[in-house]
């Protein structure tokens, strides 16, 4: 199972830490349950709060933590949820936690932020140079806080690298079901928001699953090429100019994109192009002729084959 820690502080929004407990904890759990299959989790989720302190949040809900901060070893996901009170307060009285949050990045996990809770991620640097979100009542603060980030408050979810960020105050669970997409796939998330009642697409999300565990690795110049892809997988792409992208020969780039993903390039590039297609078909009502063509095939019969 993958392991997520949800970061607690006093002043948090408590629907931010319970409600992004139980999306992640109840995927593989729910809709099993409904259809009289067996569960199946996929998450062990944890709240983790400095020495283990009880978290009163800004609704005065007090909840208590699993573990401490300092005691978490791994994690493959770090979640900041909102600041719900006066933010350059909460900001200077959580310093100590800023090292933890540098520490997983450090460790190569997942660092998520909702809404406000990104004035952390910035405060520990880890967006410098990167696009974030964050609720649009705090642009002004944040570039004028934080010049050196990318701020694009009209996103709904960003995500640069292993750094994502949400938007609005309750827009955790289109930053949880976005995660359990990328972790467990599309059905799992799909099923998931069925079993909540949840609409799975708001706004600007990914356009594509079933993508994160191949980038579970240390190459960097593959990474690039993957992030690269994602970015333009519906353009015209020729797989033999990708070296190009890498400065590596064509016989070093195949043998380390292979190793790195498991696939070949125009596999992973098939991949992409097919888990979008599966999604505008569920969210629009473009016919599959258009579908096609905008995640970038020339043709249904050369779409179809792939499937």
């Amino acid at each position: 199972m993958f392991k997520v820690t949800i970061l607690g502080f006093d002043q948090a929004y408590a629907s931010a830490i319970t409600g992004a407990l139980d999306l992640f904890a109840l995927a593989g759990v729910t809709w099993q349950r409904m259809q009289g299959q067996q569960p199946s989790p996929f998450f062990e989720v944890q709240i983790a709060s400095l020495k283990k302190r009880p978290v009163r949040c800004i609704n005065q809900l007090v909840i208590n933590s699993h573990i401490a901060i300092e005691d978490v070893e791994h994690t493959d996901l770090l979640l900041i949820p909102t600041i719900g009170g006066e933010l350059i307060n909460v900001i200077n009285n959580n310093q100590p936690l800023l090292a933890h949050i540098q520490k997983h990045f450090d460790n190569h996990s997942d660092i998520a932020s909702n809404c406000s809770g990104a004035f952390l991620l910035a405060e520990a640097g880890l967006l410098d140079g990167k696009e974030a979100t964050t609720h649009w009542g705090y642009a002004s603060l944040f570039k004028s806080r934080y010049p050196n980030v990318n701020l694009c408050a009209e996103k709904m979810i960003t995500s640069a690298h292993n750094i994502y960020c949400s938007g609005g105050g309750m827009a955790w669970f289109d930053l949880a079901l976005m995660l359990i997409e990328r972790y467990c796939g599309h059905d799992v998330a799909t099923t998931t928001a069925k079993a909540h009642v949840i609409d799975i697409y708001r706004g600007e999300q990914v356009a594509y699953a079933n993508i994160l565990t191949k980038k579970y690795h240390q190459d960097p110049d593959v990474l690039l090429v993957q992030e690269w892809l994602e970015s333009n997988y519906s353009q015209r792409v020729a797989v033999s100019d990708l070296p190009l992208l890498v400065n590596l020969t064509l016989r070093t780039f195949n043998r380390r994109f292979k190793k790195a993903t498991e696939q070949n390039p125009l596999e992973y590039l098939q991949t992409l192009r097919i888990e979008a297609a599966k999604k505008q078909l569920e969210t629009t009502h473009d016919s599959i002729d258009r579908i096609v063509t905008q995640v970038g095939y020339d043709d249904l019969s050369s779409f179809t084959r792939l499937i």
